[in-house]
């Protein structure tokens, strides 16, 4: 078996995304499916997907984790978004190609299953009020979700007044109100904060029962997060691992125990295989795996297929509020039911793409929509 051409098809999706899909074909009629969205870098997606593909054309498409060495080593470059996400797409896309080859999900090619079903987190509630996010969350457990994930502020600045604290306390009070004490609340500082006013909303929402505490502070700074896990309420676990990519960006906050969770996202962080090999350091330090995925049902797929055969797997995340033709894109449909997915049955990833309904979605130009300080200078999204 060669590979024959490598092909992107963007499809406009959620909020500030388009979703970006990588095609590889070969010669024996055998096609994969992989996931390389990346928001704002569409065309620098579909170009480094390109230059790949110069690479990989002719070549054994079940050579996979020879193909990554080179593709990541030989850029020289090493990491970034950009070359990590085009990696990452063409990765998934292989093991696709592999499980069809044998008929088999991509889980069973990694050691079979650790658990029967895999619990979900909603993205969301959303809301600007205390009322507009508590009814929200209703809405959530409604539809049998049993956790979900909202960010407890908007734009803070690295030094703010105590109305930060008062605007996330009362958010929370009326959620927590509403959902009951049954029901996990995650919350995402989405790297908004800085480890001073991090360590002061956490100490404000301790008796909230936080279910976990997402990029506390932005990723690029290990001792600042080291700061923040030093005085953070022992009963509120942090993770972190959105914008970190491949094993070796894990490696130290794994080895110092900063973190009770890592997150990998299977678009970003190198592919499946790459995930899995994050998830068993964080093993080797007690720490849990819980792949952040704010995408399409495709990158849902791939990180389905690591869940299933990881044993410190914790929960998965899942984009509650995207447009309804979401469940056509991929046949069969990804759901969820009462708060779970079921592991995938189908060989490789277990999808096809649905390409009418992709065309009918085309790219518009679509970024992250600007968050900003009330003086208008700009703030971290």
């Amino acid at each position: 078996m060669k590979i024959t051409d490598i092909r992107t098809t963007v499809v406009r999706g959620a909020g500030g995304q388009n979703w970006v899909y990588v095609h590889v074909d070969t010669d024996e009629g055998v096609s994969g499916l992989g996931e390389a969205s990346l928001e704002g870098k569409v065309h620098a997606m579909r170009g480094a997907i390109e230059d790949l593909k110069r690479h990989l054309v002719g070549e054994n498409p079940l050579a996979i984790e020879h193909h990554w060495q080179r593709l990541y080593r030989h850029a020289f470059w090493r990491g970034g978004v950009v070359l990590n996400t085009a990696i990452s797409g063409v990765e998934q896309a292989l093991w696709d190609i592999m499980g069809k080859a044998l008929n088999v999900p991509v889980w069973q090619l990694f050691g079979g299953p650790t658990r029967q079903k895999i619990r979900a987190y909603a993205n969301g509630p959303r809301g600007r009020t205390p009322e507009e996010l508590a009814e929200s969350a209703l809405r959530i457990v409604a539809d049998g979700f049993t956790a979900f994930k909202l960010a407890p502020t908007e734009a803070v600045d690295l030094v703010d007044s105590y109305r930060v604290v008062r605007e996330a306390d009362a958010r929370l009070a009326a959620i927590r109100t509403a959902v009951g004490d049954d029901v996990d609340i995650l919350l995402d500082a989405h790297g908004r904060l800085s480890p001073t006013m991090s360590i002061m909303l956490m100490d404000a929402l301790k008796d909230y029962h936080i279910f976990l505490w997402e990029e506390p502070c932005l990723p690029e700074n290990t001792d600042a997060l080291a700061k923040v896990a030093q005085h953070a309420p022992p009963t509120i676990p942090l993770a972190t691992g959105e914008r970190l990519f491949t094993k070796f960006g894990f490696r130290e906050i794994c080895d110092r125990q900063l973190v009770a969770v890592v997150q990998p996202d299977l678009a970003h962080c190198g592919g499946i295989a790459e995930g899995r090999k994050i998830a068993a350091m964080a093993e080797a330090n007690y720490i849990a795996c819980a792949p952040h995925n704010p995408y399409s049902p495709v990158n849902t797929m791939a990180s389905l297929h690591l869940d299933a055969c990881i044993p410190n797997f914790l929960i998965q995340e899942w984009l509650w509020d995207a447009p309804a033709w979401r469940d056509e894109i991929v046949s069969p449909p990804v759901r969820v039911v009462d708060g779970y997915f079921d592991l995938p049955t189908g060989s490789g990833l277990g999808v096809t793409l649905n390409m009418d309904v992709a065309a009918a979605h085309p790219y518009e130009d679509a970024d992250q929509p600007p968050l900003w300080h009330r003086d208008g200078s700009v703030a971290d999204w």
